[in-house]
């Protein structure tokens, strides 16, 4: 039995339900999760209330949310092009839906499936996929697809392709109310964040550092970011561009703080104890170190990087192993087998490579030697460590470090449960 719930600000709807718009958001990887789903769709559905913020901005009434097998309907009174936008960037939506909600029968779903091929162009073709969660309908999944599949060739004369349609006229079949959708939008996939715990990202100016993040982010990690700075030999360009970094990314979760620490009197300790061409090796051991202590005081399980493997000196094998011989907790390196081309490409999709480009003072530049070593070992690091108080310095660092949260400063709406069932299992 489904048990109905009051919906706050939604009314209860008694009888055939009107005509609607709404938005489907297909399910990815949460619906293998067996007999803790229910666990991975509760947060699922907490950071699809936390993506709406500011969505009904001028704009009286409510949003509401329901769960079907494998499916959220999100609708309410905000413009659905607005929704559409901040629902696909919830990590676990796999497809986001603009459909119709209408009373559960043949005349209205037809009716519906033709509205939705209106305007398009001659010879466009289309393919009809339905399914029938209410198995009391009185037509089978087959049957109802080439009802649907035939007026729509009465109305419009476009031809029908099973295999690579233009359109595929997508019909929902529940209980009380149905859903038609004829257009598609991808989804972020992957998990929802928060379901597989925390971390801290190391948080840079370039494409490669936020790309990382979002590749965390999606399989569920939920990430608060560091950004070293060469202050107070360098301007502060690069924390500018890290916050705005942290803000796209938060998008995508809920918002994470940023803590911008400066390296730079530490970076030439470095130098002037003698670390010559292994300081940049020394600087990104000391990164780790500082993240790893932060890390913890965060309850953060891991630290996020975005090294590819043999990219730049710093990130060949033996380097790498190196600076995470200084980590206190995992190293996480979402990017290690990708190319260049590929992160950029992947940075202009998530909307990170406009800011990634803008021109700032790399700490990573900062005293860094002609000469970087390739192959670094613990006893050519050892002799000038020794001559440092890392834990001192480190200390000193987070002590004075700037802590945001870039992005929260968005009021949020009242998301209230769907009017009806809550959850369908039929």
């Amino acid at each position: 039995m489904n048990a109905a719930v009051p919906a706050q600000g939604v009314p209860d709807l008694a009888g055939p339900v009107p005509i609607g718009p709404c938005v489907l958001l297909k399910h990815g990887e949460v619906f293998l999760k067996g007999r803790n789903r229910h666990l991975f769709v509760e947060r699922l559905h907490d950071n699809l209330r936390g993506a709406l913020r500011g969505a009904l901005r001028g704009v009286p009434g409510s949003v509401w949310i329901k769960e079907m097998q494998n499916v959220t309907v999100l609708g309410g009174d905000a413009p659905q092009d607005e929704l559409i936008a901040r629902a696909r960037r919830v990590m676990g939506f796999v497809a986001v839906q603009p459909a119709l909600r209408v009373e559960t029968s043949e005349e209205a779903i037809v009716a519906a499936a033709v509205g939705a091929l209106d305007g398009a162009a001659p010879g466009t073709t289309f393919a009809v996929r339905a399914r029938r969660r209410h198995k009391p309908f009185p037509l089978t999944s087959t049957q109802l697809e080439r009802l649907v599949g035939a007026r729509i060739q009465e109305a419009h004369g476009l031809p029908v392709d099973l295999t690579r349609p233009d359109i595929r006229v997508e019909v929902e079949i529940d209980r009380k109310e149905s859903y038609v959708s004829g257009l598609r939008h991808f989804g972020q996939g992957g998990l929802p964040v928060g379901t597989s715990g925390r971390a801290l990202v190391l948080l840079s100016g370039g494409y490669d550092s936020p790309v990382a993040a979002h590749r965390a982010m999606r399989r569920g990690l939920r990430c608060d970011f560091v950004h070293f700075t060469g202050a107070p030999y360098t301007n502060a360009a690069s924390a500018f561009k890290a916050y705005a970094l942290a803000r796209e990314l938060n998008r995508y979760q809920p918002p994470g703080k940023l803590h911008i620490v400066a390296l730079g009197h530490a970076q030439k300790q470095l130098a002037v104890a003698g670390a010559g061409r292994f300081q940049v090796v020394g600087q990104r051991r000391l990164m780790v170190r500082a993240a790893s202590v932060l890390a913890r005081r965060l309850r953060a399980q891991a630290v996020v990087t975005g090294d590819a493997l043999g990219q730049v000196a710093s990130q060949t094998l033996s380097n790498m192993a190196l600076v995470d011989e200084a980590a206190t907790l995992p190293v996480l390196r979402p990017l290690i087998g990708w190319e260049k081309q590929e992160i950029i490409d992947e940075a202009r999709r998530i909307g990170t490579a406009e800011i990634s480009v803008l021109p700032d003072e790399d700490c990573c530049q900062l005293l860094a030697p002609r000469q970087v070593s390739l192959r670094t070992k613990l006893e050519d690091v050892a002799g000038f460590e020794k001559r440092l108080d890392a834990d001192e310095l480190i200390e000193e660092m987070l002590a004075s470090a700037q802590v945001t949260r870039p992005g929260a400063d968005e009021a949020a709406p009242a998301v209230t449960p769907a009017p009806g069932p809550v959850r369908t299992t039929g």
